[in-house]
């Protein structure tokens, strides 16, 4: 049983850190919707330990820590740590699939770019399709063709995100648009994170990535039908809300760099009445032979890992990354204990 208090704080940090979830989830059953909102605070809590920290070497490797408490039973004394420990617990969730998304973070401090298309879907899987993938489980769903259409899911909604924040993220000197298609299209990366203007060029990639974004949203409702009845409205709701943000998007003509794009209460309101709708439809239609369509390569450590009933044990890659910040962060405080010793001497 997750704690009162501990459930009320997760609700508490979910309503004020992403409104799009938190109205999605109330179409959810009782029974997923609480360790849904416990997810999703424990992701929150993970990300915003990275992204508003300087320090994120420091950030991810702390994160790292609190994950393996959690998985000894030994949760830090907060409430979001306390509370997925009980969601750990009671819904047998894979190891592999909270180290996904540590790992994007992992990326992330390094300030990773990506080349192709194909890296920033890798990306997503990370930092999206690794929730989706655990949204799954909570509803004790784990057949790997309902996995793979989550996982779908997971990318475009992430695809979403990084279209509609293409300039702030500029402004902060991140960069998730692929780098081949700057070369496409003529400009150069690090000029753009300097001085990010709108420009034709880049409501092409905004609208590339809504795009390959929608194309995803259609391929993940395929999965709807293999949850269970009563959850099939909230991830309809999630569809469609995140959807949503990409028609703002178009409605502003691609412009995310001067512009966020923003919905409605009303809008909201009307994607809640289309999900039930959707979900009742989902009851009397024919299953979509689309469900059966492969997994995108970059997901399919996911579907695996979450199908999977065996021990599983950190991936080599999340190693390999882990311990090149520990490297990097030795290295920055060896280099700040002799800057100080050549100040004092």
């Amino acid at each position: 049983m997750i704690r009162a208090e501990d459930m009320d704080a997760c609700r508490k940090a979910i309503r004020h850190g992403s409104l799009s979830f938190y109205s999605a989830s109330k179409l959810l059953p009782v029974r997923v919707r609480d360790p849904a909102l416990v997810l999703y605070a424990f992701c929150r809590m993970a990300d915003d330990a990275v992204d508003l920290q300087q320090a994120k070497i420091d950030a991810v490797l702390r994160l790292r820590d609190r994950l393996d408490l959690v998985y000894a039973g030994r949760p830090l004394d907060a409430p979001s740590d306390r509370a997925f420990a009980t969601v750990v617990e009671t819904f047998d969730m894979p190891r592999a699939l909270p180290d996904a998304l540590l790992e994007g973070f992992a990326w992330d401090a390094e300030g990773r770019r990506y080349q192709t298309l194909s890296d920033l879907r890798s990306y997503s899987a990370r930092v999206a399709s690794s929730v989706g993938a655990m949204m799954t489980v909570l509803m004790g769903v784990r057949d790997s063709n309902a996995m793979a259409r989550a996982c779908d899911l997971g990318v475009a909604m992430q695809l979403t995100n990084i279209a509609r924040d293409i300039g702030e993220d500029a402004c902060e000197k991140r960069l998730y648009v692929p780098l081949d298609w700057m070369v496409e299209v003529g400009l150069e990366p690090d000029s753009f994170v300097r001085d990010p203007c709108d420009s034709r060029a880049i409501r092409l990639m905004v609208q590339r990535l809504i795009s390959e974004a929608n194309r995803l949203y259609y391929r993940s409702e395929a999965g709807v039908p293999a949850l269970p009845q009563g959850a099939r409205p909230g991830v309809f709701a999630a569809r469609f809300i995140y959807a949503g943000i990409g028609s703002q998007l178009a409605r502003l003509n691609y412009n995310s760099v001067n512009h966020r794009a923003h919905t409605t209460k009303f809008q909201k309101i009307g994607w809640l009445m289309q999900s039930f709708l959707y979900a009742l439809l989902t009851s009397v239609m024919p299953r979509s032979a689309v469900i059966y369509a492969p997994p995108l390569k970059e997901v399919q450590f996911l579907v695996d890992a979450a199908s999977s009933e065996s021990v599983q044990t950190r991936s080599d890659s999340l190693m390999n990354i882990l311990a090149q910040l520990e490297m990097r962060r030795r290295a920055d405080r060896e280099a700040l204990i002799n800057h100080d010793l050549r100040v004092m001497s």
